[in-house]
């Protein structure tokens, strides 16, 4: 039944174009959220925190981190779910996809896996050291956060062009 909701007497609630017009929207407010706050924290707030002396710099991080990474760890499950509700409602599984679906898969799997290390790794420590007040060591953890944070922009902005413009390639 395209994996729409059923109501009573077994009628479904959502139409199949209701059904993807919600798993699309999802898909692509996970991927913003997580790419363009990516995108956001890169380009614009780190160069402006510069200019913060280390330990306030160190706090506003912290903060940054603590907010934005709820949101990557919805965006990281959010998205997957999704992806894999379209792929397997309106495009009859995996082998009827194209080979772009498959590397936004692939691109997207490399991603949340970086996220996972990143967070309970680097961030896990960052955090400690921050709460501890010990801020060049928490530097030292933020040097580690940024590196894996560009390397998934790169792939995140990677994805979204894939996804976007890879049927058309």
């Amino acid at each position: 039944m395209d994996c729409a909701a059923i109501g009573t007497f077994g009628n479904p609630i959502w139409s199949k174009e209701e059904n993807m017009s919600v798993a699309v929207t999802l898909h692509l407010l996970a991927m913003v959220i997580w790419v363009g706050g990516m995108f956001f924290a890169h380009n614009f707030l780190r160069p402006a925190s510069q200019q913060l002396p280390l330990e306030q710099r160190i706090t506003l991080w912290a903060g940054v981190f603590r907010r934005f990474f709820a949101l990557v760890w919805i965006s990281a499950i959010t998205l997957p779910v999704t992806g894999y509700w379209i792929i397997f409602s309106q495009m009859g599984g995996m082998a009827g996809v194209g080979l772009y679906i498959h590397l936004m898969q692939g691109l997207g799997l490399l991603m949340i896996a970086l996220y996972t290390y990143m967070y309970f790794g680097p961030y896990r420590a960052f955090k400690r050291m921050a709460d501890e007040l010990l801020f060049p060591e928490a530097g030292m953890y933020m040097l580690k956060i940024r590196t894996i944070v560009t390397i998934n922009l790169v792939l995140g902005l990677t994805t979204v062009i894939v996804g976007s413009a890879g049927r058309y390639i």
